[in-house]
């Protein structure tokens, strides 16, 4: 990271800052020569993540739960990027997935009325569920299971939203609510349960891929540069943003159609098994990303080929270190 130029652009504080997509805003923010607090439990994230951030004295790492207490003020900006986001970690505590969007986000609201700091939150495309209209607006309400195996997730991202624009009315936080949808990039955890990673890390080990329910459900994959250009945008917006704003990619594929460019593009042969469908896994998703062109001049430019071919050399060299660390067999 190199030396920030200017020291008076404010502190954040970004919640879940270990992250795949925290980290990258760390970096970002660190670029326009804010100070930077990172907080987060490793849970999810990984050290490795920041580790190279650590060299630049604006930034901070400190290690804890967003359910517990925060790390103390003045904050200008608050980022709320805290909490598992693929099925097979969320589902692991759900519990403790709920509590997190639920008393983080509280939390971290009452911190921002404290500081008067402007507050964004991370929601998901899956506020939506498995939605029964197709593109997803940000009108739409969304058909969402409140009991099903999802719902810690689905329901503490819903129960977050409603948190922040409470904060809005009540308390006057200026909140920014972003709804993301399938996103991928370096610095995915490659054991994270997610498609694109579950795809690249074993076609790159030429295991098959699984399929669940034929591969014909559909998605909208969004490179991170280009969402994390859509954070920016939305709290560097000179106006209040009063609703919540879709960032994805309206480009839509078959799961099937990604497993086939991502054999294409690495060179192996297609093999796949077949897997029942998850309850509740949604069968469409693409956003409506009207909002986003209006209020913010934001829309991906990412193709989808050049993004996965960043993201398996990424990949690539992750499993080359792994291989080289592992310890040899005597």
């Amino acid at each position: 990271m190199g030396r920030r130029m200017n020291l008076d652009k404010g502190r954040a504080l970004v919640c879940g800052g270990a992250g795949f997509l925290g980290s990258h805003v760390c970096e970002r923010l660190l670029l326009e020569g804010m100070d930077v607090v990172c907080f987060d439990n490793l849970q999810t994230g990984a050290r490795a993540n920041i580790a190279h951030l650590l060299r630049d004295e604006a930034f901070t790492f400190v290690e804890g739960c967003v359910c517990e207490d925060l790390p103390e003020g003045p904050f200008d900006e608050i980022w709320n990027l805290a909490s598992p986001a693929s099925p097979p970690r969320y589902q692991i505590d759900p519990v403790g997935t709920l509590m997190t969007n639920v008393v983080g986000t509280r939390n971290g609201l009452d911190l921002a009325r404290r500081w008067n700091a402007r507050f964004f939150q991370a929601s998901t495309s899956e506020v939506y569920g498995d939605p029964e209209v197709h593109p997803q607006r940000e009108d739409y309400r969304g058909a969402v299971n409140a009991t099903g195996p999802r719902a810690c997730y689905d329901e503490g991202k819903r129960a977050a939203e409603t948190l922040c624009f409470d904060y809005r009315r009540m308390y006057e936080v200026d909140v920014r609510v972003a709804r993301i949808f399938n996103t991928y990039g370096p610095r995915m955890d490659p054991e994270d349960g997610r498609v694109v990673s579950n795809f690249v890390v074993n076609a790159l080990a030429s295991r098959p891929l699984e399929l669940y329910g034929g591969g014909e459900q559909t998605r909208s994959f969004c490179y991170r540069d280009d969402l994390v250009d859509g954070f920016l945008l939305m709290m560097r917006h000179p106006d209040p943003i009063e609703v919540p704003v879709n960032l994805g990619n309206p480009v839509e594929v078959t799961v099937r159609e990604l497993g086939e460019l991502v054999h294409e593009m690495i060179g192996t042969r297609p093999a796949y098994v077949s897997r029942p469908m998850p309850i509740d896994d949604p069968r469409q998703r693409r956003p409506d990303i009207s909002r986003a062109r209006e209020l913010l001049g934001w829309e991906p430019r990412t193709p989808l080929r050049l993004g996965l071919e960043k993201t398996i050399a990424y990949f690539a060299k992750d499993a080359a270190r792994r291989r080289q660390s592992e310890p040899a067999l005597s």
